[in-house]
Order: structure tokens, then sequence, then C-alpha cells
């Protein structure tokens, strides 16, 4: 069932005109609030759904009282999104350039005293080890290699493995967690960069199922299987794009 609606749902996006700024703007009009919305509550549970509506609708937020970094992340994701529509447009490639210039935007402002202290800049991969889960991450000095490496295998891929492409993009990006910070933030939005410069739908994933996403992470870390990740994907792209979807309740087909 899942894959069927998919599948309707890959068709119906891949009517829509993608030509012109408004045309994206058309096509991901409560999208691009979602998105931001949930990508950064991921990673800040200070993250409001009301602010990050009022700062794409109205450019400002009444009244906050809160950490001004939470203002700030959510303020990046919509000049990140706006910057990104023409790239859309011309399929720009994915390559490092890219990459650093997502990171730039999404960062801009949201390092902490400690990274900053060390020389770490946003817009630049990091200079100190970084590591998550189990030891992952790659060293400072072969990070821009790696990060080079999966620009190239990813701009080779077939032309018919789309949702898997992105789902290896995604893990492995996150593997080499290349970055002091920001690495999901970046990571989720390259993903969707990429389904989206090959004719598919991006996707939403929901900080409600992030447990699920955390897993399977953790799966490939352990054992470079991506199926689970790409199964999730493809139920997190129903989700987004189907009215009244639930969230997801279980881990059981990471086991």
């Amino acid at each position: 069932m899942i894959n069927e609606t998919y599948e309707k749902i890959v068709n119906e996006w891949q009517k829509k005109p993608m030509n012109s700024v408004s045309d994206i703007d058309t096509a991901l009009d409560n999208f691009r609030v979602l998105f931001a919305y949930n990508s950064n509550k991921i990673e800040n549970p200070e993250t409001s759904y009301h602010d990050t509506r009022e700062i794409f609708d109205n450019g400002k937020v009444v009244g906050y009282t809160g950490d001004l970094r939470t203002l700030f992340e959510i303020q990046n994701q919509k000049l990140c999104y706006e910057s990104l529509r023409k790239k859309i447009i011309d399929k720009q490639p994915i390559d490092t350039n890219l990459i650093l210039e997502i990171h730039q935007l999404l960062m801009n402002g949201c390092y902490d005293t400690s990274r900053w202290d060390q020389g770490e800049r946003p817009g630049q991969f990091k200079l100190n080890d970084y590591i998550t889960g189990d030891n992952v991450g790659s060293n400072p000095e072969t990070v821009e290699k790696d990060i080079a490496m999966l620009c190239s295998e990813v701009n080779e891929a077939p032309a018919n493995k789309v949702l898997t492409v992105a789902s290896y993009l995604h893990l492995k990006f996150e593997s080499i967690h290349p970055f002091a910070d920001g690495n999901g933030r970046v990571g989720r939005t390259l993903m969707n960069y990429y389904l989206m410069t090959h004719g598919y739908p991006p996707a939403v994933l929901y900080e409600e199922d992030k447990k699920t996403y955390y897993m399977s992470l953790v799966v490939y870390d352990k054992t470079e299987d991506i199926s689970g990740f790409e199964r999730f994907l493809r139920e997190q792209t129903v989700k987004t794009w189907s009215k009244n979807a639930k969230p997801i309740k279980t881990l059981s087909f990471f086991l």
C-alpha cells in the first residue's frame, strides 16, 4: 500500500511545472514551513511551528522571549530555501561548494562559543574531531576528500535509482559528519535538494518520528545497510504529501 501510494505521489509531483521561482513556491507552499520546523525541532526542541510560520510569512516574530539562536535557525532556513530555488530549477549538481554554501546559510550566527573559540566557522569543514554515535565521523584531514568522493558517487549514480541514491547521500553524509555543527540540517536539505533536482518530491522527516530516524542512522553506521532508511524515507514522503497521515509508531522494520 505504501509503495503504491508513494508511486502515485511521485507521478503527481512530476506533473507540476518547475520552471520558475513562482512554480517552486507554489509546489512547496506549506512544505517549506513544515520542513524548516521539523528539521530544526529535531535538533532544537525550543523551535515552534508558530514562530516558523511567522518568519516565513512575515519575516518577524512579535513578543518573542526565547533564545535568539532559535530565531536565527528559523530565519536561516528561510534564506537557505530562497537561495536554493533557482539552483533546483537549473538542476545544479551537488558539489563541495554547494554543500559549504548550504552550511553557511543554515548555521550563520548559530555556532556556540566553544566551537567558535576552536576556530570553527559556518561554511567551513570542521577543524577538530566531532564524532557521533559509535565514533562515527571522518577525521578533519580527510573530510574534504570524503565529501568530494560522495559528490562524485551521487552525480554518477543511475537515473532510475533516485530514492536509493538520496537515501545513500543522506546516510553517508551523516556518517562523514563534515561540520562542527549543523550536520543533520545540512544533510536533510541536501537529500531533498537531490530529490527535487531529479524530479522527485521532497520529504519532511518529522520530529515525532525521530526515534525511527535515528535508528536508521545507527543501522547504517553499523551495517552500511540503507534499506531501512529508504523504507522510512518512502513512508515519510507519503506522510508529507498525504492528508490525515499518522505518525510512524514502530521501529520493527529495522530489526
